[in-house]
């Protein structure tokens, strides 16, 4: 359990870490060509250390469902929009929609049994869960408003001032 944890941890840190690179490679490249650099160094580097680790069972895919192979489409998607959506509301509030989202659809599916995966009962206490990182979501994005303003009020004093003299 502990080593789960541990790569839960990490993977949330390095989608965090990646999600700053792409917005920032965005700024310069545009989206598509963030996109292609994104998934094309992504797969050299899997293409890399999987024949360092694996060798050529690499290649061994039997027993796959072939609707399975398009999940490098769905990264196309993610990529896309995670960068739009830092772009448009700043890294710590996309990435907490993200994973807000990511738990809510993870519920449902899981509930469902779609996509291959084992039923599991869908639970009150569950969705409890999900609604309240939501509302910390909200909490979140609506904290320090008055702060921000106060500070933005200044700046534009700051700026009159300024051009002013």
């Amino acid at each position: 359990m502990f080593l789960g944890l541990f790569f839960a941890v990490l993977a949330g840190l390095l989608v965090g870490l990646q999600n700053i690179f792409n917005a920032k490679v965005n700024e310069q490249a545009g989206t598509w060509a963030t996109t292609a650099l994104v998934l094309g160094l992504g797969f050299l580097a899997s293409m890399t250390l999987g024949l360092v680790f694996e060798g050529s069972s690499l290649f061994i895919m039997d027993n796959m469902k072939t609707w399975h192979w398009f999940s490098g489409l769905i990264g196309v998607g993610v990529v896309v929009c995670l960068v739009q959506g830092t772009r448009l509301l700043g890294p710590t509030y996309a990435i907490a929609i993200v994973l807000t989202s990511q738990l809510g659809f993870a519920l449902l599916w899981d509930s469902l049994g779609w996509f291959g995966l084992e039923k599991i009962p869908f639970t009150f206490q569950q969705l409890i869960g999900v609604l309240v990182i939501a509302g910390g979501v909200i909490v979140f994005k609506f904290s320090g408003t008055k702060e921000k303003k106060e500070v933005k009020q200044v700046q534009k004093t700051l700026n009159q001032y300024t051009v002013g003299r």
